[in-house]
C-alpha cells in the first residue's frame, strides 16, 4: 500500500484528536489499539496480511506487529500523546520480507509523538499505563494482546509500594471508535467512491464476458483481474458468483459450477482500496436476455430497492429502508402467486421470509459489515449525513409446494453502496448497469 498522502495523514491525525477529546471528557486515561496479528495459512506460510481496521483508522500504518498507545489527561485533549510501537528497521529482513519503516521513520512520516521498537513493549507498557485513571482497550478481541495487557497491569500493580497505581477502570475503546467510524470524513468518502468505481467496472467486465458454458470461477477471475489491474489491494470479502439455483444460497462461495443457457447469474463482489470496502450485487442472464419469469422477479426486486432509496436520507430511522423494501416485495410476491392473502397478512405473519430472509443493508466502511450500532436505547437510530450504507433487497425462489414452477431456482439480489448526504443520498455505485435495458444492452444475446 502506498504511503499516505498529506491530506490522508491530516485526516488520521484529526481522528486521533477526536478520540482524545472523547476520552478527556470521560475522565482521561490511556488507550491501547493493536493491529491484527499475522495468521498462519499452513506450515511455514501465512495468509496475506491485513491490518486491523481500528488501528488503521487511527494510524494509517499498515505493518504487522504494531500497536498504538494514546495517553490523554482528563479534560486536556490537546495535551494527548500518541506513541507507536512497531518493528525495528532491519535491512536483512527487508531482503526477505520487504520494506519496513522502523520507529524513527514511522514517527516522522505518520506524525506520532513518539515511537519505539515493538520488542520493548513489555518494559514500556507498564510505564505508560501507570497512574492512569482508566484503560481504554478492546478486552477479549485478541488473546495474545490480552496477555500482554494483563502482564503490563500486573507489572504496574507490583509497583504499588512505590506509589504507582494501575487503572481502576477498563473500558472498551470500540464504543467510542464505532461511533466515530459511522460518520465518514472526506478522505474516507473519496476512497470509498474510488473503490465503488473499480468494483463497478469489474461487474461490467463480468457481464461482458459471461456466456453459457463458462464456469463460475472463470467469471470470478474476471472480477479479480479488474480489481487488481485498477489498483485495489484485495477483495473486500469472498466473492459470490452464483449461477442458477446457486443464487438461492445467500453466502454461496464455491464458485465451481458451469453456467447454463437460460439461467441467471448473481454476483456479489467488491474490492478493497486502501482499506476501504465496496460491496455490489448484480444479477443478470447468462445468455444476455431475461426470460419472462426472470424479468418479473428482477423488476420486483429493483422496485423494492427504489422504494428503499426513498428513505435513504438524514433523519429517517435506519430500518425505514428495510420496511419500504419489504412492503414492495411482499405485495409483489402476492401478485406473482408466490404468496396468498393480503399484504397486511404477509407482513404480520412474516410469510414473505420464505423468499426474502435477510436485512436490506448494513454499514459499509473499513469493514464490509462496518462498525457501529444500528439501535440506540432500543430504537433504530436515525440516518445522518456521512454514513454509508448498502441497500440490497432480494428474492430467492426455491422449488417447493405451492411455488409456481416458472419461478423455481430464480435468485435475484441488487445491491448498491449509498452515502447519506445533507440533501438525501448519493449512490456511489450508480454507474454499474442495473436496469433490465442497461444489462441487456451491455450483454448482446449470444
Amino acid at each position: 500500500m502506498p504511503a499516505p498522502t498529506a491530506s490522508t495523514l491530516a485526516a488520521i491525525s484529526a481522528r486521533r484528536a477526536r478520540l482524545a477529546e472523547r476520552i478527556a471528557a470521560a475522565g482521561g486515561g490511556v488507550a491501547i489499539v493493536p493491529t491484527a496479528p499475522e495468521r498462519p495459512r499452513n506450515r511455514d506460510t501465512e495468509y496475506a496480511y491485513r491490518f486491523d481496521s481500528y488501528f488503521h483508522y487511527l494510524t494509517g500504518f499498515t505493518e504487522p506487529q504494531s500497536l498504538l498507545v494514546m495517553i490523554i489527561p482528563a479534560g486536556a485533549a490537546s495535551a494527548a500523546r500518541s506513541v507507536l510501537f512497531c518493528r525495528e528497521k532491519n535491512e536483512e529482513r527487508e531482503i526477505w520480507d520487504g520494506f519496513r519503516y522502523g520507529p524513527a521513520a514511522a514517527r516522522e512520516v505518520f506524525g506520532f509523538d513518539e515511537a519505539f521498537a515493538i520488542d520493548v513493549l513489555g518494559s514500556k507498557l507498564p510505564e505508560l499505563i501507570g497512574n492512569q485513571p482508566a484503560l481504554w482497550y478492546a478486552l477479549g478481541y485478541d488473546a495474545g494482546h490480552d496477555a500482554r495487557i494483563f502482564d503490563a497491569l500486573n507489572g504496574v500493580r507490583a509497583q504499588g509500594r512505590a506509589g504507582v497505581t494501575a487503572p481502576a477502570d477498563i473500558r472498551d475503546v470500540r464504543t467510542l471508535l464505532d461511533e466515530m467510524r459511522l460518520i465518514k470524513d472526506a478522505v474516507e468518502i473519496e476512497r470509498m467512491r474510488a473503490a465503488a468505481v473499480i468494483s463497478g467496472r469489474a461487474h461490467e467486465r463480468a457481464m461482458r464476458t459471461t456466456r453459457p458454458g463458462s464456469f463460475e470461477y472463470e467469471i470470478e477471475a474476471e472480477l479479480l483481474h479488474e480489481f487488481r489491474r485498477s489498483g485495489s489491494q484485495s477483495v473486500a470479502y469472498n466473492s459470490i458468483v452464483a449461477g442458477g439455483a446457486n443464487a438461492c444460497v445467500l453466502h454461496y462461495v464455491s464458485n465451481d459450477t458451469q453456467l447454463k443457457d437460460g439461467d441467471l447469474l448473481l454476483i456479489d463482489a467488491g474490492c478493497e482500496l486502501d482499506g476501504y470496502a465496496s460491496d455490489i450485487t448484480r444479477t443478470f442472464p447468462v445468455n444476455g436476455r431475461f426470460t419472462g419469469p426472470q424479468k418479473d422477479i428482477y423488476e420486483l426486486v429493483l422496485a423494492s430497492q427504489y422504494a428503499a432509496l426513498e428513505h435513504a436520507r438524514p433523519g429517517q430511522p435506519y430500518n425505514a429502508t428495510h420496511d419500504a423494501a419489504v412492503k414492495v416485495l411482499a405485495q409483489g410476491m402476492i401478485d406473482l402467486g408466490l404468496l396468498e392473502g393480503s399484504l397486511d397478512g404477509a407482513l404480520e405473519s412474516g410469510s414473505y421470509r420464505r423468499f426474502y430472509m435477510h436485512r436490506t443493508g448494513h454499514w459499509l466502511g473499513l469493514d464490509v459489515h462496518d462498525a457501529g450500532e444500528y439501535k440506540l436505547k432500543g430504537e433504530w437510530r436515525p440516518l445522518e449525513a456521512g454514513m454509508v450504507i448498502t441497500i440490497e433487497p432480494g428474492c430467492y425462489v426455491r422449488p417447493g409446494e405451492g411455488v409456481p414452477e416458472a419461478f423455481w431456482n430464480i435468485g435475484v439480489r441488487i445491491e448498491d453502496d449509498v452515502l447519506i448526504t445533507p440533501a438525501g443520498h448519493d449512490i456511489l455505485t450508480i454507474a454499474t448497469p442495473k436496469t433490465v435495458s442497461e444489462i441487456e444492452a451491455l450483454m448482446p444475446g449470444r
